[in-house]
């Protein structure tokens, strides 16, 4: 019975509660720490996102259509506002002295406008509230002058496309340390750009901005996932 008594005794001792105190606290401390940055949902902080682009032309005319969320008021400043779908127009045209306007049937509707003209870009631009994100083609009607002309703006996105969220998975997978720099308990301390790009072939351009404004900019591959380039700020 003494031997019983001392082994329970030794067993709840003060030292032995002392440091099993201090590793669940630590144990606490730790999750609290990392834990939450590892359950951080970095995709909820994208204040833009350019998920599809369809891309049409004739001998003289050439349209790009962009599928985008953006963020109000549009800031580059590492804070991510909630964000609005849009559909961007851009359109190349031989010069700038015609007067545009472009039609887009959507689902039995009608959306568009008269095209501005920027002189800096020299293109002509219309923005308006439509997400087309999941559409594959698009039929445009676009009218100058006496004449119209009647387009299939197609998606450059295919089977074979990776997905966004695993493009920003793989930019975390090659630079973590900026990840974990800009992460706390709280969350993510800034704002990401993720802008479906098509130069010949479909990449992604991601631009992770801190709260001073400076932005990491990375080019993935959008077919293989495999980020190209890292240009720090």
């Amino acid at each position: 019975m003494d031997l019983k008594l001392s082994q329970k005794k030794l067993f709840f001792s003060p030292t032995r509660l002392f440091f099993a105190f201090i590793l669940l606290l630590g144990g606490v401390f730790c999750l609290t720490l990392f834990g939450c940055n590892r359950n951080v949902d970095y995709f909820s902080y994208v204040s833009e996102f350019r998920n599809n682009i369809f891309l049409a032309e004739n001998d003289k005319l050439s349209l790009r259509i962009y599928s985008v969320t953006k963020e109000n008021p549009y800031l580059a400043d590492g804070v991510a506002h909630e964000s609005t779908p849009r559909t961007e127009i851009f359109l190349l045209a031989p010069d700038g002295t015609q007067t545009y306007t472009l039609t887009l049937r959507v689902d039995g509707k009608e959306y568009g406008g008269e095209l501005s003209y920027d002189n800096v870009k020299s293109e002509y631009f219309l923005s308006f509230s439509l997400d087309v994100s999941s559409f594959k083609e698009l039929p445009c009607l676009l009218t100058y002058g006496e004449r119209q002309v009647q387009l299939t703006a197609v998606s450059v996105l295919r089977n074979e496309t990776v997905e966004a969220e695993t493009v920003l998975k793989n930019v975390r997978t090659h630079s973590p340390e900026l990840f974990e720099s800009m992460t706390d308990k709280y969350g993510f301390l800034g704002e990401i750009y993720l802008r479906l790009l098509y130069e010949d072939a479909p990449y992604y351009y991601v631009g992770v901005i801190n709260r001073k404004g400076e932005i990491h900019a990375f080019l993935v591959n959008a077919t293989t996932g495999k980020v190209l380039a890292h240009r720090k700020p």
